[in-house]
């Protein structure tokens, strides 16, 4: 005799449905089943969007348990609610045929609100609400949490205009209101309207009476949807819709999209590929996205509901901030702030053999207040690729550059033509330099190119680790700041300054900003 084969499932009365279907599927095909109905947290935390409850695969993860700890032996999902990487030890067993994908609309009296400005539309779906505010932008969206039969009921009891619910949900425990409309326009989450049954992976007797229940079309499209997903690792904590079909000529057609949580960013994607040469469709589609500016988005969209790990204090460009990993959030924000001085243009104008020029700041400075051409500098020395790079491109060539100031003055006093320079520099600046040169008996004509203010603001506790790129930056944080965090350092000359209050200092390899970004990726992969 066959081993009764235990079919975990929540106990709304969708997952009851679907659980059911399972049920009566095996047992058509002479297996022997039984229910067993868990709660999940989804289904117990009703007063927070699934988005803040920061908990991946929210309806799954207590059945996931009850599985490995033999309690079940398979469990019945809605597929869009199952994460993309399933536990160790855990398999997708079958996918059941596809129901109706679309998101439907539910309303109360009439469509007019659709046409008005003002109008209130319920939803807990991150991807919803973003959707919904890109078409309707000046519209507002509430929260609305609970399994189906609870939601229709808050439409009915509040002030809303209208909610949005899964087509399938509905139509599978016959609440079909009157007043609905499709909502075509709008990308389903990816497997929306499927189901899917998991299994332990040893355990083969269940696995195989599961796979007879499996819909190859279903499990063809869903695959490439979730693989889109998995590659841009959304969850519940990003706007992130998909949709595969199949057409009369056997070609699977793939369609994606991200969102911002507001609405305003959208980006979309769609491949077709023969069926039988589809098999990197969700990948394709997902690289289109995140080429165009996506995992900008997803940094953005997870920087507004995820927690910070890292903090610059420099105000990062687009392209730098797209060198993070994924697994980093990071904010941004000038810690110091720079205005050039006014020189006089005949002092400028003056014949100088020797210059230093130790950061971008200073030059920027000195192109504002006279035309190059008319800069008289025989011998240009500098501090850093950059600041050289922008020297050579504005100014004339560079007699020498090094890493770091401490180098520079000691190759200043060995190979220098003549005993005195001239040093464009800061109202906030290190020693170091001019007091090397000065212990040699250089003479240096400092001039004040740009002044440098302290910009601090206080940071969250929940900061793991900061970026620093002067030992001004170090100052102005600590203004307002406890040195308790990583303090990760764009060179030495700034990490001496942060080791006098910080206890873990990390220097990165260059002199660079995206150095410092290799260093912090490396504390989060």
């Amino acid at each position: 005799m066959s081993k009764i084969i235990r079919i975990g499932t929540r106990d709304s009365e969708l997952a009851l449905w679907q659980a059911t279907t399972v049920k009566d599927s095996l047992e058509a095909l002479g297996h022997r089943a039984v229910l067993v109905p868990v709660k999940s947290t989804g289904d117990l935390v009703l007063d927070k969007p699934l988005h803040e409850m920061g908990i991946t695969g929210i309806f799954t993860k207590t059945l996931d348990v009850a599985m490995l700890s033999g309690e079940i032996d398979v469990a019945v999902h809605s597929m869009k609610d199952v994460p993309t990487k399933l536990p160790i030890g855990i398999v997708q067993a079958a996918v059941l045929q596809r129901g109706n994908f679309l998101d439907i609309l539910a309303f109360k009296k009439n469509e007019e609100f659709l046409a008005q400005r003002e109008a209130i539309i319920a939803t807990g779906s991150l991807r919803r609400k973003a959707q919904w505010l890109n078409r309707y932008p000046t519209h507002t969206v509430v929260d609305l949490r609970g399994n189906v039969n609870t939601r229709y009921e808050k439409l009915q009891t509040n002030d809303w205009n209208a909610a949005i619910f899964a087509a399938a949900g509905l139509e599978r425990i016959g609440l079909e209101p009157d007043n609905t409309v499709g909502l075509t326009w709008m990308v389903p989450a990816p497997a929306q309207g499927a189901i899917m049954v998991v299994a332990l992976e040893n355990d083969a007797f269940v696995r195989e009476a599961c796979s007879q229940l499996n819909h190859e079309p279903t499990e063809i499209c869903t695959r490439q949807e979730r693989e889109f997903l998995r590659i841009l690792e959304g969850g519940c904590t990003a706007p992130i819709g998909a949709l595969a079909y199949i057409n009369k000529e056997n070609e699977v057609t793939l369609k994606g999209v991200l969102l911002t949580v507001d609405g305003k960013k959208k980006l979309e994607s769609e491949f077709s590929a023969p069926l039988g040469k589809h098999e990197f469709l969700g990948r394709d589609c997902a690289n289109s996205i995140l080429s165009r500016g996506g995992k900008l988005l997803m940094n953005e969209i997870q920087g507004a509901t995820l927690k910070t790990n890292v903090f610059s204090t420099k105000d990062l460009t687009h392209d730098q901030l797209a060198l993070f990993a994924d697994s980093v959030r990071v904010k941004s924000e000038d810690f110091i702030k720079v205005s050039p001085n006014r020189i006089s243009a005949y002092e400028l104008k003056k014949e100088k053999r020797n210059v230093i020029l130790t950061s971008q700041n200073a030059v920027e400075a000195l192109l504002k207040n006279v035309d190059a051409g008319d800069l008289k500098f025989e011998n240009i020395y500098c501090v850093g690729r950059k600041t050289k790079r922008l020297i050579e491109r504005h100014i004339g060539p560079v007699k020498h550059q090094e890493k770091y100031a401490e180098k520079l003055a000691e190759h200043l006093v060995e190979y220098m033509e003549g005993l005195e320079v001239t040093y464009f520099c800061s109202n906030l600046r290190l020693d170091t330099l001019p007091s090397i040169l000065a212990d040699n008996n250089i003479k240096v004509n400092e001039i004040e190119a740009y002044q440098t203010k302290h910009a601090p603001r206080k940071v969250d506790d929940g900061i793991e680790g900061v970026m620093f790129y002067s030992p001004s930056t170090v100052e102005s944080y600590l203004m307002k700041n406890a040195p308790d965090k990583i303090a990760y350092c764009i060179g030495e000359t700034t990490a001496a300054e942060a080791r006098k209050q910080f206890t873990d200092v990390r220097v990165a390899k260059m002199p660079t900003v995206e150095s410092v970004i290799e260093l912090v990726n490396g504390q989060y992969c």
